[in-house]
């Protein structure tokens, strides 16, 4: 089913349910997306939707998916609008109880979507998580805890970050992020490749916020469904997820989750962190945060300097990445004055 960006969707009764609508976004990744929808349609997947949502891959994705798979709804975007408008595209067409965002560099086992959202609508929660695999079957970061100011991300900045960790560590700080989760806990935000979210938490919290192109969006949203009620991470269930592929295919970039700030990829995670901090925890922590990131470029240097001494086979970084670094952040205060004003804008530099 076909249905173009923004238009109404009325070929079902308004006070029409079922339990879930799934929202896949999709950005020239056509293989990944057909594999993560092989292993949904693995498992029955009654009173169920699956809404695709393509971010004008100029492909022949439509066709293929009309051909595998003509349950799916499609929606097509006519501009790359990223993960946060791409999904609210999907989200107003949806019908479900419960809204699940899927990464299409996922891939589901053990019918884990319909077990989290049996368990999501059974709950009081308003909102959840899986515990992610890596390819090994190592456990990925799935569930994270909200720092005061976003302190958290100090952790991924070279040298800097790693003395930062050790102090935390010294202080016994609460981990802001959990590697593998047993049972279910309670978290703050839950990582975007999977996060189920109840409909009637949507419409009290809003949208997903529009100013983010790619990254932070998730933790914004979820900062807003806290207020609404809990969320968690349902421990016993597992979803494959290919950490950064879908990303990095479509940006010809490397590295997985926020450590990588030296490229253009590397610039949209550190704009999109900023616009979080700004929209989360204000003006003062903003500027602390972008104050710090200014001190790691002579930190980052003179380690550099002392590994190429002392560690020249085991150095972790090159001057390839300072320099990448360092033009980033000088990057980031051409944008300064539009965050500091907090006023609708897109933030998308990829």
């Amino acid at each position: 089913m076909i249905i173009s960006a923004g238009e109404e969707d009325n070929s079902l009764p308004r006070k029409q349910r079922m339990k879930l609508s799934i929202i896949i976004v999709e950005y020239k990744t056509p293989q990944l997306l057909l594999n993560c929808l092989e292993s949904v349609f693995r498992f029955p997947t009654m009173d169920t939707e699956v809404i695709v949502v393509d971010n004008h891959s100029q492909d022949d994705i439509e066709e293929r998916l009309n051909d595998k798979y003509p349950q799916v709804r499609f929606i097509q975007m006519d501009y790359n609008a990223g993960f946060a408008r791409a999904n609210n595209a999907g989200i107003k067409m949806a019908k479900g109880e419960a809204v699940l965002l899927l990464n299409s560099d996922t891939i589901v086992i053990d019918d884990a979507i319909n077990r989290c959202a049996e368990s999501l609508l059974q709950s009081d929660h308003v909102a959840c998580g899986v515990q992610l695999l890596n390819e090994d079957d190592s456990p990925q970061i799935s569930g994270n805890f909200a720092m005061k100011g976003g302190l958290n991300y100090l952790l991924p900045l070279p040298y800097l970050g790693v003395v930062l960790r050790k102090i935390a560590f010294k202080i016994k700080m609460k981990k802001p992020s959990i590697q593998e989760i047993k049972g279910t806990i309670d978290v703050d935000w839950v990582n975007g490749a999977f996060l189920m979210v109840k409909n009637e938490a949507i419409k009290k919290a809003g949208l997903l916020d529009e100013d983010f192109f790619l990254y932070s969006e998730e933790a914004e949203w979820c900062s807003r469904l806290k207020k609404i009620g809990s969320i968690c991470i349902f421990g016993d269930l597992h979803v494959y997820h290919l950490q950064g592929v879908s990303a990095n295919e479509a940006f010809a970039s490397e590295g997985k989750g926020y450590f990588n700030l030296f490229d253009k990829k590397g610039f949209q995670i550190m704009l999109s962190m900023f616009v979080r901090i700004r929209k989360q925890f204000g003006l003062f922590w903003f500027s602390m945060m972008l104050l710090m990131h200014f001190l790691a470029i002579p930190v980052f240097f003179f380690g550099l300097f002392f590994d190429g001494l002392f560690r020249p086979k085991t150095k972790s970084y090159s001057f390839q990445q300072w320099k990448g670094y360092t033009t980033n952040c000088l990057k980031m205060l051409r944008f300064t004055g539009k965050i500091i004003s907090n006023r609708p804008y897109f933030y998308k530099v990829l």
